[in-house]
């Protein structure tokens, strides 16, 4: 009787022990992932993010411009994918807009820290990185970069690559994880050498880009892998030619970010949608804030979520503000009198920045 006694005691002692061990080692799940509960359990291979074409390209009265408000600005307002293009200037890896020459954004390095200190303030984001690999360096001297900031150890590393649309986790996974920042590269990606930079167009496909016209269409243009199982980009954003060089069409911007009407962002989601079966994955996109936070609508709407912001995006800035890369103020600008403004900055700059173009296109 008193064997049988200690037995179930030493038993449930044991129980307790196990129990207290187990429920230790269980992370917390995240519960709000990229601003939504209902997104935790959503695959990312599954959701829709709105991406900075050329994040870092930021200023005003700069036909090489592309965004007007720094990348910390573009994060806090919801931009969930930053595109850069990057070069070797001098053996320092900078982020410039076709060439140094035209539009030096600065080092890697100073932007990937940006990013860091961004990510370490949010937790329950995750955010995706494309880089623009111009003068095709070899993925370690990218790896350098990302230790230096800390950014290699809070990086996703797939199994293996290329990975379809449907294998990839859920953000709330990746969020649990710690692993929350997944990085793509257009050109010399190698999952041997460095596997958590990943290689874009095996994974990724995109529609064409510097698109002069309102049409958009939801075409392949460029691809390396099995489109039917990529995820893929639509590059949503319109140039106009000046000497035949393609520029950002600010002009316009209003209206080519919009939710619905003619070469909107809305009309060019739900006619790749229709036509692939799936929303796109990403959708990048120039002066995010053109719209009054249309481009967060459109996403929120693909992802079946509501869009209710707890502050409003930043508001477009006017042509003639100080064109440096600060996040600056508002503009109170008429959408008439800035594109009068940017027409007078055409004819002014044509000349001088077709030189500095020259064979170039401003992509």
């Amino acid at each position: 009787m008193h064997l049988s006694k200690h037995l179930a005691l030493v038993s449930l002692s044991l129980l307790s022990t196990l129990s207290a061990a187990h429920g230790a080692s269980v992370t917390r799940r995240a519960t709000t992932c990229n601003g939504h509960a209902e997104l935790c359990d959503r695959s990312y291979g599954n959701v829709t993010f709105v991406g900075a074409h050329d994040s870092y390209a930021v200023g005003t009265n700069n036909l090489a411009a592309n965004q007007d408000y720094n990348i910390t600005q573009q994060l806090n307002d919801g931009i969930r994918m930053l595109q850069m293009q990057a070069h070797n200037n001098g053996g320092t890896i900078q982020l410039c807009h076709t060439s140094c020459s035209l539009y030096n954004g600065g080092t890697l390095q100073d932007y990937l820290t940006t990013v860091k200190t961004w990510l370490d303030a949010n937790p329950n984001d995750v955010l995706s990185l494309l880089i623009v690999n111009s003068d095709d360096l070899p993925p370690s001297q990218y790896d350098a970069v990302f230790k230096t900031v800390g950014l290699d150890t809070m990086s996703y590393t797939p199994a293996s690559s290329p990975i379809t649309q449907s294998s990839w986790p859920t953000l709330g996974s990746m969020i649990d994880s710690g692993k929350r920042l997944v990085t793509f590269m257009d050109a010399s990606a190698d999952f041997t050498a460095v596997p958590y930079i990943i290689d874009e167009f095996t994974n990724i496909w995109e529609t064409a880009y510097d698109v002069t016209d309102t049409t958009f269409n939801c075409e392949v243009n460029r691809s390396k892998g099995d489109t039917s199982t990529e995820m893929y980009l639509i590059n949503h954003f319109l140039d106009q030619l000046v000497l035949g060089n393609p520029v950002p069409d600010v002009g316009n911007a209003a209206s080519t970010n919009a939710v619905s009407g003619v070469g909107s962002l809305g009309q060019q989601v739900a006619t790749c949608a229709a036509q692939y079966g799936r929303n796109p994955n990403f959708m990048l996109v120039d002066f995010y804030e053109y719209g009054g936070g249309s481009v967060f609508q459109v996403a929120a709407s693909a992802n079946g979520v509501d869009y209710s912001p707890s502050t409003p995006v930043a508001s477009p800035k006017s042509q003639t503000s100080d064109s440096s890369n600060s996040t600056g103020g508002s503009s109170s600008a008429a959408p008439i009198d800035f594109r009068i403004n940017q027409s007078h900055a055409v004819a002014v700059s044509a000349l001088i920045f077709s030189v500095l173009l020259g064979a170039y296109s401003v992509v």
